[in-house]
Parts: C-alpha cells; sequence; structure tokens
C-alpha cells in the first residue's frame, strides 16, 4: 500500500495563537506508519520491548543531551507508538551553548 495524502483529514489540535516556541510542558506522541506493531509486545500487561523498542527508550533518554533546552518527563512506548511529556526551555539552548565556547 503506497502513501495516499487523502487517507487521513486529521484536524489540527494546535491552539490558534499560541506560540509553541515558549518555554512550558509539550505533550507528544509518535505513531509508526500504519500503526506497525514495530517497538514490541504487550504480555501479561507488561510492554516487553524489543531491540528497535530499546532504541527508541534509549534515544527518547539521549534528547536532553542533544538539546539542553528539553526536560523530560513521563513517557511510555508501546508497540506502535510513544507518548511523551517534556519541558522546553528556549533560553536554556543559548546558555549552554555560550557556556561550552
Amino acid at each position: 500500500m503506497g502513501y495516499d495524502p487523502y487517507r487521513h483529514h486529521r484536524q489540527s489540535i494546535r491552539l490558534k495563537g499560541y506560540d509553541y516556541s515558549r518555554s512550558g510542558y509539550y505533550y507528544v506522541t509518535i505513531c509508526t506508519q500504519d500503526r506497525e506493531k514495530l517497538f514490541g509486545e504487550i504480555d501479561e500487561a507488561i510492554i516487553r520491548l524489543n531491540e528497535a523498542g530499546q532504541m527508541i527508550d534509549q534515544e527518547w533518554n539521549q534528547i536532553p543531551k542533544r538539546y539542553g533546552c528539553v526536560i523530560l518527563d513521563k513517557y511510555v512506548i508501546m508497540p506502535n507508538h510513544l507518548h511523551g511529556i517534556f519541558k522546553y526551555y528556549p533560553g536554556k539552548m543559548m546558555e549552554i551553548h555560550h557556556r561550552n565556547r
């Protein structure tokens, strides 16, 4: 099945007029294409991450090291998606950049 740009007609849930470059907590959901179970399986109500799921876990936890303006909060990896909450401090990136000179 190829890409169909007309398949999903989602409404944006972004707040009109909100400046998403501001400091604050942000919630994200990242889904696999076609909701394919690529990250693991649920076994007796526990997620069992496979190699790809473990990679997602490691990479999610690397975000603050790559982007000093992000502090991670809660997250969960499911077989076909990830939910995460993070706090964004746009000014903090500049502080780290200047400190590392």
